[in-house]
């Protein structure tokens, strides 16, 4: 709709400008211009984003996280704002000092595009849908208004998605993270209990923390295990967590604990493909680790580039789907397990878990070691970052 729109603009000869928050947002709609438009195409640079045709009109792109200064000095006949609901916090400011007045002379209009993105009156796009005196119209369409999608594949994800990002990307609804909890306590049980792990699995593995917060009062290196199958009872079962305090250097001497248990593990739950061994984040402490495995033959493997890229929201949401329909489940053992930490006796696994909220405000000042461990585990074994080949 927005290339229809600003291609039909530069071909009656007026000005359109196109605002994305990041770069790689514009390459689309960019490439789809150029191409639409080459047969009336004077001039154009990719790189001083512009499109000049011999009509007069011109298509202007602008990145707004960047540039606080986009569009300003421009005239437009319409503008667009793609993905607006993931600009930064002075996007307010952007639009009233320097795109808004591009839209005077020429009383144009002003289209933004996007998916909700939570509750937060500092979020551009959702104080423009709550704030009248923007003065922007509201258009509402769910993924189920397209015609396009098949409605069978939409009920699938239903099924499979977690229910609040579900309704925020398919139903385009704003949901509030911050009141929610993430991975709610029934997603790990069945029929309200605790599971009992069927005496056969395909596999056992490890996810250790190796993070070293040097000072602070929370500061842990966290161990959960997992038992991992394709074709036995539950997809995967938390079998048991850990908690150590220790300091990067004395990693080596808990791995081989680490490694030992997870063989434990296979054997009890008669492993067709034994310990798969244990996996740590190949940065601080879990550098030094993996160097060490290699030349003392450990089976410590490190976590995947690009999951470790990720940020703790952005790992809840990859691992929020397969957790909320089901497909990890905790066992008993590692459900009842107390263990005081801190001059807290409580079952920390759950706690940390279960009260995880996405974009936390205060997540730096709570203990996070067993939540990493959970969603990198669960990451690694049911979704597109599985590590079990």
């Amino acid at each position: 709709m927005m290339v229809t729109i600003a291609a039909d603009t530069a071909l009656k000869g007026f000005q359109a400008g196109l605002f994305t928050p990041e770069w790689r947002q514009l390459a689309e709609p960019q490439t789809e211009l150029l191409d639409i438009l080459k047969p009336v195409t004077k001039s154009a640079s990719k790189t001083e984003g512009v499109i000049r045709c011999t009509t007069g009109g011109v298509n202007d792109f602008w990145v707004v996280n960047d540039n606080p200064l986009a569009g300003r000095g421009r005239t437009y006949k319409v503008g667009f704002l793609d993905e607006a609901a993931f600009t930064k916090p002075d996007m307010i400011d952007i639009w009233s000092k320097s795109i808004k007045p591009t839209l005077l002379t020429t009383k144009g209009s002003f289209w933004l595009f996007s998916t909700p993105n939570g509750v937060d009156p500092d979020n551009f796009f959702y104080r423009a849908w709550h704030d009248e005196e923007l003065g922007f119209k509201q258009f509402y369409a769910p993924t189920s208004t397209n015609p396009y999608v098949p409605l069978e594949e939409l009920e699938s994800l239903k099924r499979t998605e977690h229910p609040l990002v579900y309704q925020q990307e398919y139903e385009a609804k704003f949901i509030s993270w911050a009141n929610s909890t993430f991975f709610r306590l029934e997603y790990l049980l069945e029929n309200d209990q605790p599971v009992e792990p069927v005496m056969k699995c395909d596999g056992v593995y490890a996810i250790m923390d190796c993070s070293v917060k040097s000072g602070s009062e929370h500061d842990a290196t966290a161990v959960v295990y997992y038992g991992f199958s394709k074709y036995y009872g539950h997809k995967l079962v938390v079998l048991d967590w850990e908690m150590y305090s220790i300091d990067a250097a004395s990693l080596e001497h808990l791995a081989p604990k680490v490694i030992e248990k997870c063989e434990m593990l296979a054997s009890t739950y008669q492993a067709r493909s034994g310990s798969m061994g244990l996996f740590v984040e190949d940065a601080a402490g879990g550098s030094v680790l993996i160097q060490q495995a290699r030349t003392r033959g450990w089976p410590v493997r490190a976590l995947s580039s690009r999951l470790m890229s990720k940020g703790k929201d952005d790992r809840a949401f990859i691992v929020g789907g397969p957790v909320a329909s089901g497909l990890c489940k905790i066992s008993r053992y590692a459900y009842e397990k107390v263990l005081s930490w801190k001059g807290r006796s409580m079952n920390h696994f759950l706690h940390q878990v279960t009260t995880f909220r996405i974009g936390d405000k205060e997540a730096a000042k709570r203990a996070d070691d067993l939540l990493d461990c959970f969603t990198y585990g669960v990451a690694v074994g049911l979704t597109d970052y599985s590590m079990m080949i």
